[in-house]
Protein backbone atom coordinates (compact mmCIF):
# COMPACT_ATOMS: atom_id res chain seq x y z
CA UNK A 1 0.00 0.00 0.00
CA UNK A 2 1.34 3.58 -1.05
CA UNK A 3 2.04 5.44 2.07
CA UNK A 4 3.08 8.95 1.01
CA UNK A 5 0.96 11.23 2.30
CA UNK A 6 0.49 13.28 -0.84
CA UNK A 7 -1.11 9.82 -2.03
CA UNK A 8 -3.03 9.44 0.61
CA UNK A 9 -4.49 13.10 0.17
CA UNK A 10 -5.12 12.89 -2.93
CA UNK A 11 -7.54 9.52 -2.20
CA UNK A 12 -8.99 11.27 0.55
CA UNK A 13 -10.24 14.60 -1.53
CA UNK A 14 -11.33 11.56 -4.65
CA UNK A 15 -13.54 10.03 -1.89
CA UNK A 16 -14.70 13.26 -0.36
CA UNK A 17 -15.59 14.94 -3.72
CA UNK A 18 -16.34 12.18 -6.09
CA UNK A 19 -19.03 10.89 -3.16
CA UNK A 20 -20.89 13.94 -2.63
CA UNK A 21 -20.85 15.01 -6.35
CA UNK A 22 -20.86 11.78 -8.33
CA UNK A 23 -22.22 9.31 -5.86
CA UNK A 24 -24.55 11.39 -4.21
CA UNK A 25 -23.70 10.55 -0.65
CA UNK A 26 -24.84 12.64 2.22
CA UNK A 27 -21.94 14.55 3.42
CA UNK A 28 -21.74 13.29 6.50
CA UNK A 29 -21.35 9.76 5.46
CA UNK A 30 -18.34 11.00 2.66
CA UNK A 31 -16.61 12.29 5.05
CA UNK A 32 -16.60 10.18 7.78
CA UNK A 33 -15.94 7.37 4.70
CA UNK A 34 -12.59 9.93 3.84
CA UNK A 35 -11.55 9.87 7.35
CA UNK A 36 -12.15 6.11 8.18
CA UNK A 37 -10.00 5.50 4.09
CA UNK A 38 -7.35 8.06 5.40
CA UNK A 39 -6.38 6.89 8.68
CA UNK A 40 -6.55 3.22 7.49
CA UNK A 41 -3.61 4.19 5.11
CA UNK A 42 -1.83 6.18 7.58
CA UNK A 43 1.26 4.45 8.86
CA UNK A 44 2.07 3.91 12.67
CA UNK A 45 5.40 5.71 12.12
CA UNK A 46 3.72 8.51 10.25
CA UNK A 47 1.25 9.16 13.04
CA UNK A 48 4.16 8.68 15.43
CA UNK A 49 6.04 11.48 13.81
CA UNK A 50 3.01 13.73 14.32
CA UNK A 51 2.71 13.32 17.30
CA UNK A 52 6.68 14.53 18.62
CA UNK A 53 6.12 17.13 16.36
CA UNK A 54 3.05 18.60 18.25
CA UNK A 55 5.60 18.28 21.60
CA UNK A 56 3.80 14.48 23.01
CA UNK A 57 6.09 12.59 25.03
CA UNK A 58 6.98 9.40 23.37
CA UNK A 59 4.56 7.48 25.50
CA UNK A 60 1.76 9.59 23.71
CA UNK A 61 2.67 9.39 20.51
CA UNK A 62 2.99 5.49 20.62
CA UNK A 63 -0.35 5.14 22.34
CA UNK A 64 -1.75 7.77 19.65
CA UNK A 65 -0.16 5.24 17.12
CA UNK A 66 -1.78 2.15 18.72
CA UNK A 67 -4.99 3.99 19.54
CA UNK A 68 -8.15 2.04 17.17
CA UNK A 69 -9.17 3.60 13.86
CA UNK A 70 -12.39 4.00 15.30
CA UNK A 71 -11.34 6.17 18.16
CA UNK A 72 -9.35 8.68 16.52
CA UNK A 73 -11.62 9.34 14.29
CA UNK A 74 -14.07 9.70 17.40
CA UNK A 75 -11.71 11.59 19.25
CA UNK A 76 -11.45 14.29 16.24
CA UNK A 77 -15.03 14.34 15.73
CA UNK A 78 -15.51 14.97 19.23
CA UNK A 79 -13.05 17.87 19.78
CA UNK A 80 -14.73 19.88 16.80
CA UNK A 81 -18.13 19.67 18.39
CA UNK A 82 -16.63 20.87 21.62
CA UNK A 83 -15.03 23.83 19.46
CA UNK A 84 -18.04 24.54 17.73
CA UNK A 85 -20.76 22.66 18.83
CA UNK A 86 -22.71 25.38 21.54
CA UNK A 87 -21.62 28.23 19.09
CA UNK A 88 -24.06 26.42 15.81
CA UNK A 89 -26.78 25.66 18.28
CA UNK A 90 -26.80 29.06 19.65
CA UNK A 91 -26.34 30.97 16.24
CA UNK A 92 -29.60 28.75 15.25
CA UNK A 93 -31.81 29.86 18.21
CA UNK A 94 -30.73 33.21 17.26
CA UNK A 95 -31.27 33.46 13.85
CA UNK A 96 -34.54 31.34 14.56
CA UNK A 97 -35.55 33.70 17.03
CA UNK A 98 -34.64 36.92 15.25
CA UNK A 99 -36.98 35.82 11.84
CA UNK A 100 -39.49 34.86 13.98
CA UNK A 101 -39.56 37.65 16.00
CA UNK A 102 -39.20 40.39 13.34
CA UNK A 103 -35.86 41.27 14.43
CA UNK A 104 -34.03 40.49 11.44
CA UNK A 105 -36.51 42.16 9.79
CA UNK A 106 -36.21 45.54 11.68
CA UNK A 107 -32.37 45.71 11.48
CA UNK A 108 -33.04 45.30 7.67
CA UNK A 109 -35.54 48.25 7.20
CA UNK A 110 -33.02 50.07 9.30
CA UNK A 111 -30.32 49.39 7.11
CA UNK A 112 -32.25 50.12 3.55
CA UNK A 113 -33.05 53.28 5.23
CA UNK A 114 -29.56 54.54 5.72
CA UNK A 115 -28.02 53.05 2.58
CA UNK A 116 -30.71 52.32 -0.04
CA UNK A 117 -31.14 49.11 -1.66
CA UNK A 118 -28.78 49.47 -4.02
CA UNK A 119 -25.81 49.77 -1.41
CA UNK A 120 -27.00 46.60 1.06
CA UNK A 121 -24.75 44.18 -0.24
CA UNK A 122 -21.92 46.89 0.46
CA UNK A 123 -23.32 47.30 3.66
CA UNK A 124 -22.66 43.99 4.51
CA UNK A 125 -19.21 43.86 3.07
CA UNK A 126 -18.17 46.54 5.55
CA UNK A 127 -20.07 45.05 8.68
CA UNK A 128 -18.53 41.77 8.44
CA UNK A 129 -15.20 42.94 7.85
CA UNK A 130 -15.75 45.10 10.94
CA UNK A 131 -17.37 42.35 13.25
CA UNK A 132 -14.33 39.82 11.64
CA UNK A 133 -11.87 41.60 13.62
CA UNK A 134 -12.52 40.53 16.96
CA UNK A 135 -14.77 37.91 16.32
CA UNK A 136 -14.48 34.36 14.56
CA UNK A 137 -15.58 33.84 11.10
CA UNK A 138 -17.72 31.41 11.74
CA UNK A 139 -19.56 33.41 15.09
CA UNK A 140 -20.03 36.64 12.29
CA UNK A 141 -21.87 34.43 9.19
CA UNK A 142 -23.95 33.11 12.40
CA UNK A 143 -25.28 36.57 13.36
CA UNK A 144 -25.34 38.07 9.83
CA UNK A 145 -27.23 34.87 7.58
CA UNK A 146 -30.70 35.49 9.49
CA UNK A 147 -30.01 39.07 8.13
CA UNK A 148 -29.26 38.40 4.74
CA UNK A 149 -32.06 35.80 4.28
CA UNK A 150 -34.45 38.42 5.13
CA UNK A 151 -32.38 41.10 2.95
CA UNK A 152 -32.88 38.77 0.63
CA UNK A 153 -36.66 38.85 0.54
CA UNK A 154 -36.54 42.58 -0.64
CA UNK A 155 -33.60 42.30 -3.53
CA UNK A 156 -35.05 39.05 -4.40
CA UNK A 157 -32.30 37.73 -6.87
CA UNK A 158 -29.40 39.22 -4.75
CA UNK A 159 -28.96 36.12 -1.82
CA UNK A 160 -25.83 34.77 -3.41
CA UNK A 161 -24.15 38.59 -3.24
CA UNK A 162 -25.11 39.16 -0.01
CA UNK A 163 -23.81 35.80 1.74
CA UNK A 164 -20.62 36.48 -0.48
CA UNK A 165 -20.39 39.64 0.89
CA UNK A 166 -20.38 38.19 4.51
CA UNK A 167 -18.09 35.77 3.72
CA UNK A 168 -16.09 37.95 1.98
CA UNK A 169 -15.42 40.75 4.78
CA UNK A 170 -14.82 38.13 7.70
CA UNK A 171 -12.99 35.42 6.41
CA UNK A 172 -10.30 38.49 5.37
CA UNK A 173 -10.17 40.36 8.56
CA UNK A 174 -10.20 37.04 10.86
CA UNK A 175 -6.68 36.06 9.35
CA UNK A 176 -5.09 39.44 8.69
CA UNK A 177 -6.00 41.75 12.02
CA UNK A 178 -5.35 41.02 15.32
CA UNK A 179 -6.71 39.95 17.97
CA UNK A 180 -8.05 36.44 15.88
CA UNK A 181 -5.99 33.52 17.01
CA UNK A 182 -4.31 33.08 13.35
CA UNK A 183 -2.41 36.86 13.61
CA UNK A 184 -1.73 36.81 17.47
CA UNK A 185 0.22 33.74 16.47
CA UNK A 186 1.98 35.02 13.83
CA UNK A 187 2.67 38.18 15.38
CA UNK A 188 4.75 35.99 18.13
CA UNK A 189 6.55 33.57 16.14
CA UNK A 190 7.45 36.24 13.75
CA UNK A 191 8.45 39.32 16.26
CA UNK A 192 5.78 41.25 14.53
CA UNK A 193 4.45 44.51 16.24
CA UNK A 194 0.54 43.87 16.96
CA UNK A 195 0.00 47.73 15.87
CA UNK A 196 1.86 47.42 13.04
CA UNK A 197 -0.03 44.23 11.95
CA UNK A 198 -3.59 45.37 12.81
CA UNK A 199 -2.94 48.81 10.40
CA UNK A 200 -1.25 46.41 7.34
CA UNK A 201 -4.08 43.40 7.79
CA UNK A 202 -6.72 46.52 7.57
CA UNK A 203 -5.11 48.32 4.46
CA UNK A 204 -4.45 44.42 2.57
CA UNK A 205 -7.65 43.42 4.06
CA UNK A 206 -9.54 46.58 2.62
CA UNK A 207 -7.65 45.91 -1.48
CA UNK A 208 -8.79 42.17 -1.03
CA UNK A 209 -12.53 42.16 0.03
CA UNK A 210 -12.62 45.26 -2.74
CA UNK A 211 -11.90 42.42 -5.09
CA UNK A 212 -14.21 39.85 -3.40
CA UNK A 213 -16.88 41.99 -3.52
CA UNK A 214 -16.58 42.58 -7.76
CA UNK A 215 -16.00 39.07 -7.93
CA UNK A 216 -19.02 38.43 -6.14
CA UNK A 217 -20.99 40.93 -7.81
CA UNK A 218 -20.37 39.20 -11.67
CA UNK A 219 -20.95 35.61 -9.83
CA UNK A 220 -24.00 36.31 -8.59
CA UNK A 221 -25.15 37.67 -12.00
CA UNK A 222 -24.04 34.44 -13.72
CA UNK A 223 -25.04 31.82 -10.85
CA UNK A 224 -28.68 32.91 -10.02
CA UNK A 225 -29.24 31.21 -6.76
CA UNK A 226 -32.34 31.84 -4.66
CA UNK A 227 -33.52 31.69 -1.31
CA UNK A 228 -34.21 28.37 -0.49
CA UNK A 229 -36.79 27.05 1.89
CA UNK A 230 -35.34 25.77 5.18
CA UNK A 231 -36.32 24.77 8.85
CA UNK A 232 -34.55 27.04 10.59
CA UNK A 233 -36.03 29.60 7.67
CA UNK A 234 -39.36 28.75 6.03
CA UNK A 235 -39.90 31.50 3.44
CA UNK A 236 -43.46 31.92 4.15
CA UNK A 237 -42.27 32.98 7.72
CA UNK A 238 -40.03 35.50 6.13
CA UNK A 239 -42.40 36.89 3.38
CA UNK A 240 -44.99 37.75 6.62
CA UNK A 241 -42.66 39.36 8.46
CA UNK A 242 -41.82 41.36 5.27
CA UNK A 243 -45.30 42.26 5.01
CA UNK A 244 -45.46 43.52 8.31
CA UNK A 245 -46.04 47.13 9.40
CA UNK A 246 -43.28 48.44 11.21
CA UNK A 247 -45.06 49.90 14.76
CA UNK A 248 -45.46 45.49 14.68
CA UNK A 249 -42.10 44.63 14.56
CA UNK A 250 -39.96 45.01 17.82
CA UNK A 251 -37.64 47.96 17.98
CA UNK A 252 -34.03 48.69 16.74
CA UNK A 253 -32.35 48.35 20.43
CA UNK A 254 -34.03 44.86 21.22
CA UNK A 255 -33.66 44.00 17.61
CA UNK A 256 -29.90 44.25 17.40
CA UNK A 257 -29.46 42.51 21.49
CA UNK A 258 -28.43 39.26 20.15
CA UNK A 259 -25.84 40.18 18.21
CA UNK A 260 -24.32 43.47 20.03
CA UNK A 261 -24.47 41.21 23.04
CA UNK A 262 -22.40 39.03 21.88
CA UNK A 263 -20.16 40.88 20.07
CA UNK A 264 -19.58 43.71 22.99
CA UNK A 265 -18.65 40.97 24.91
CA UNK A 266 -15.71 38.89 22.72
CA UNK A 267 -14.59 42.48 22.00
CA UNK A 268 -14.29 43.79 25.53
CA UNK A 269 -12.75 40.60 26.54
CA UNK A 270 -10.24 40.49 23.48
CA UNK A 271 -9.02 44.06 24.01
CA UNK A 272 -8.76 43.80 27.78
CA UNK A 273 -5.98 40.38 27.12
CA UNK A 274 -4.25 42.09 24.24
CA UNK A 275 -3.63 45.75 25.63
CA UNK A 276 -4.16 45.54 29.32
CA UNK A 277 -2.55 43.82 32.38
CA UNK A 278 -3.97 40.60 32.84
CA UNK A 279 -2.99 41.17 36.85
CA UNK A 280 -5.09 43.34 37.50
CA UNK A 281 -6.32 43.75 40.92
CA UNK A 282 -8.49 45.02 43.06
CA UNK A 283 -12.55 46.49 41.43
CA UNK A 284 -10.75 46.65 38.38
CA UNK A 285 -9.38 43.28 38.24
CA UNK A 286 -13.06 41.81 39.49
CA UNK A 287 -14.56 43.85 36.15
CA UNK A 288 -12.00 42.19 34.25
CA UNK A 289 -12.43 38.75 35.13
CA UNK A 290 -16.33 39.28 34.69
CA UNK A 291 -15.66 40.15 31.03
CA UNK A 292 -13.69 37.51 30.12
CA UNK A 293 -15.87 35.08 32.37
CA UNK A 294 -19.15 36.35 29.80
CA UNK A 295 -16.78 36.94 26.84
CA UNK A 296 -16.01 33.61 26.04
CA UNK A 297 -17.23 32.60 22.48
CA UNK A 298 -19.29 29.97 24.17
CA UNK A 299 -20.82 32.11 27.30
CA UNK A 300 -21.30 35.22 24.61
CA UNK A 301 -23.32 33.12 22.05
CA UNK A 302 -25.78 31.75 25.02
CA UNK A 303 -26.31 35.34 26.21
CA UNK A 304 -27.17 36.28 23.16
CA UNK A 305 -29.24 33.43 22.50
CA UNK A 306 -30.97 34.19 25.91
CA UNK A 307 -31.50 37.66 24.43
CA UNK A 308 -32.92 36.80 20.71
CA UNK A 309 -35.47 34.21 22.85
CA UNK A 310 -36.38 37.24 25.01
CA UNK A 311 -37.24 39.50 21.99
CA UNK A 312 -38.97 36.87 21.19
CA UNK A 313 -41.25 36.39 23.97
CA UNK A 314 -41.83 39.68 24.58
CA UNK A 315 -42.96 40.47 20.90
CA UNK A 316 -45.27 37.26 20.39
CA UNK A 317 -47.30 38.15 23.54
CA UNK A 318 -45.01 35.86 25.90
CA UNK A 319 -46.23 32.79 23.95
CA UNK A 320 -44.25 29.85 25.75
CA UNK A 321 -45.68 27.54 22.32
CA UNK A 322 -43.57 30.28 20.12
CA UNK A 323 -40.16 29.94 22.06
CA UNK A 324 -40.69 26.46 22.02
CA UNK A 325 -41.25 25.95 18.59
CA UNK A 326 -38.06 28.57 17.45
CA UNK A 327 -35.90 25.94 20.03
CA UNK A 328 -37.02 22.97 18.57
CA UNK A 329 -36.91 23.60 14.72
CA UNK A 330 -33.08 25.91 15.95
CA UNK A 331 -31.73 22.58 16.75
CA UNK A 332 -33.03 20.31 14.34
CA UNK A 333 -31.60 22.27 11.56
CA UNK A 334 -28.11 22.97 13.91
CA UNK A 335 -27.74 19.27 14.67
CA UNK A 336 -27.52 18.68 11.18
CA UNK A 337 -24.69 21.33 10.72
CA UNK A 338 -23.34 20.39 13.70
CA UNK A 339 -22.92 16.35 12.43
CA UNK A 340 -21.41 17.82 9.05
CA UNK A 341 -19.08 20.40 10.32
CA UNK A 342 -17.79 17.73 12.94
CA UNK A 343 -17.00 14.88 10.71
CA UNK A 344 -14.96 17.59 8.20
CA UNK A 345 -13.13 17.97 11.88
CA UNK A 346 -12.37 14.75 12.12
CA UNK A 347 -11.48 14.30 8.01
CA UNK A 348 -9.13 17.16 8.77
CA UNK A 349 -7.78 15.31 11.66
CA UNK A 350 -6.61 12.03 9.89
CA UNK A 351 -5.22 13.97 7.00
CA UNK A 352 -2.58 15.91 9.74
CA UNK A 353 -1.63 12.14 10.99
CA UNK A 354 -0.32 11.46 8.19
CA UNK A 355 2.68 13.78 8.78
CA UNK A 356 1.69 15.84 5.48
CA UNK A 357 2.89 19.12 7.15
CA UNK A 358 6.43 17.77 8.25
CA UNK A 359 6.69 16.90 4.75
CA UNK A 360 6.09 20.09 3.54
CA UNK A 361 8.74 21.28 5.75
CA UNK A 362 11.44 19.35 4.36
CA UNK A 363 10.39 19.47 1.07
CA UNK A 364 10.87 23.88 1.46
CA UNK A 365 14.01 23.86 3.97
CA UNK A 366 16.93 25.98 2.42
CA UNK A 367 14.85 26.93 -0.50
CA UNK A 368 16.26 30.07 -1.57
CA UNK A 369 13.56 31.98 -3.30
CA UNK A 370 11.54 35.39 -2.68
CA UNK A 371 10.33 34.49 1.06
CA UNK A 372 6.73 36.43 0.38
CA UNK A 373 5.35 34.11 -2.36
CA UNK A 374 7.45 31.43 -0.95
CA UNK A 375 5.51 32.06 2.55
CA UNK A 376 2.14 32.30 0.84
CA UNK A 377 2.32 29.11 -0.95
CA UNK A 378 3.33 26.80 1.87
CA UNK A 379 0.62 28.84 3.61
CA UNK A 380 -1.78 27.68 0.86
CA UNK A 381 -0.93 24.10 0.66
CA UNK A 382 -0.89 23.31 3.98
CA UNK A 383 -4.52 24.82 4.78
CA UNK A 384 -5.66 22.93 1.16
CA UNK A 385 -4.40 19.55 2.37
CA UNK A 386 -5.92 20.03 6.17
CA UNK A 387 -8.60 22.02 5.75
CA UNK A 388 -7.94 24.76 8.61
CA UNK A 389 -6.45 28.68 7.90
CA UNK A 390 -5.74 29.03 11.33
CA UNK A 391 -3.82 25.60 11.48
CA UNK A 392 -2.14 26.79 7.93
CA UNK A 393 -1.00 30.01 9.75
CA UNK A 394 0.06 28.37 12.61
CA UNK A 395 2.21 25.70 10.36
CA UNK A 396 3.84 27.83 8.05
CA UNK A 397 5.11 30.68 10.66
CA UNK A 398 6.75 27.90 12.46
CA UNK A 399 8.62 26.94 8.67
CA UNK A 400 9.52 30.22 8.16
CA UNK A 401 9.76 31.89 11.91
CA UNK A 402 13.28 29.18 11.64
CA UNK A 403 15.12 30.75 8.40
CA UNK A 404 17.12 33.31 8.55
CA UNK A 405 15.74 37.06 7.82
CA UNK A 406 19.29 38.40 7.64
CA UNK A 407 19.29 40.78 4.65
CA UNK A 408 15.76 41.11 3.80
CA UNK A 409 14.84 44.31 1.95
CA UNK A 410 11.78 44.50 3.84
CA UNK A 411 9.84 44.19 7.00
CA UNK A 412 8.67 40.68 8.52
CA UNK A 413 5.50 41.68 8.76
CA UNK A 414 4.99 41.25 4.57
CA UNK A 415 5.78 37.42 5.43
CA UNK A 416 3.17 37.35 8.13
CA UNK A 417 0.66 39.18 5.88
CA UNK A 418 1.37 36.59 2.65
CA UNK A 419 1.18 34.34 5.37
CA UNK A 420 -2.58 35.23 6.22
CA UNK A 421 -3.63 35.94 2.73
CA UNK A 422 -2.14 32.39 2.08
CA UNK A 423 -4.32 30.62 4.14
CA UNK A 424 -7.36 31.66 2.47
CA UNK A 425 -6.44 29.19 -0.70
CA UNK A 426 -8.28 26.45 -1.15
CA UNK A 427 -11.17 25.94 0.79
CA UNK A 428 -13.14 22.75 0.36
CA UNK A 429 -14.71 19.79 2.13
CA UNK A 430 -11.90 19.26 4.43
CA UNK A 431 -12.54 22.81 5.67
CA UNK A 432 -15.49 22.95 8.68
CA UNK A 433 -16.25 26.52 7.56
CA UNK A 434 -16.91 25.44 3.52
CA UNK A 435 -19.80 23.07 5.66
CA UNK A 436 -20.74 26.07 7.47
CA UNK A 437 -20.89 28.80 4.99
CA UNK A 438 -22.80 25.92 2.21
CA UNK A 439 -25.27 24.84 5.60
CA UNK A 440 -26.45 27.63 7.21
CA UNK A 441 -26.51 29.50 3.68
CA UNK A 442 -28.40 26.56 2.07
CA UNK A 443 -26.03 25.85 -0.74
CA UNK A 444 -25.74 23.17 -2.34
CA UNK A 445 -22.02 21.87 -2.20
CA UNK A 446 -21.57 22.26 -6.09
CA UNK A 447 -22.40 26.23 -5.54
CA UNK A 448 -20.36 26.30 -2.78
CA UNK A 449 -17.15 25.05 -4.48
CA UNK A 450 -18.50 27.53 -7.33
CA UNK A 451 -18.85 30.49 -5.82
CA UNK A 452 -17.12 30.42 -1.85
CA UNK A 453 -14.14 28.55 -2.74
CA UNK A 454 -12.87 30.77 -5.70
CA UNK A 455 -13.95 34.29 -3.94
CA UNK A 456 -11.29 33.04 -1.23
CA UNK A 457 -8.88 32.62 -3.51
CA UNK A 458 -9.25 35.36 -5.60
CA UNK A 459 -8.73 37.41 -2.20
CA UNK A 460 -5.56 35.74 -1.21
CA UNK A 461 -4.28 35.94 -4.46
CA UNK A 462 -4.81 39.74 -5.11
CA UNK A 463 -3.51 39.86 -1.27
CA UNK A 464 -0.15 38.61 -2.59
CA UNK A 465 0.11 40.27 -5.35
CA UNK A 466 -0.99 43.84 -3.05
CA UNK A 467 1.19 42.73 -0.37
CA UNK A 468 4.79 42.24 -3.10
CA UNK A 469 4.03 45.72 -4.49
CA UNK A 470 4.10 47.13 -1.06
CA UNK A 471 7.19 45.51 0.19
CA UNK A 472 8.65 46.71 -3.11
CA UNK A 473 7.12 50.67 -2.80
CA UNK A 474 7.57 50.63 1.29
CA UNK A 475 9.64 48.19 2.62
CA UNK A 476 9.38 49.79 6.22
CA UNK A 477 13.05 48.91 6.81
Amino acid sequence: MIQDPFFILLVGMLIVVGGILAGKLNPFIALLLAALVVAWMTPAAAIVEFALSKGQSDANAIALATTPIGERIAGAFGSTVGKIGILIAMAAIIGKSMLMSGAAERIVRSILGLTGEKNAPLAFLSGSFFLGIPVFFDTVFYLMIPLAKAMAMRLKESYLLLVLCITAGAAMANSLVPPTPGPLFLIAEMNIPIGMMMVGGFLVGLVTTAAGYLFAVWTNKRNQIPLRDSLDAPLKEIQSLADKDSTQLPSLGFSLSPILVPLLLITGSATISTFWDQAAGGTVGVIFDGIHFLGEKNMALILGALAALLTLFLQQDKERAGMKGAVQAALTSGGVIILITAAGGAFGAMLQQTGISIRIESMTEGFQIALIPLAFFITAIVRTAQGSATVAMITASGILSGMSTAGLEYHQLYLGLSIACGSKLIPWMNDSGFWIVCKMSNLTEKEALKTFSPLLTIMGIVGLITILVAAKLFPLV
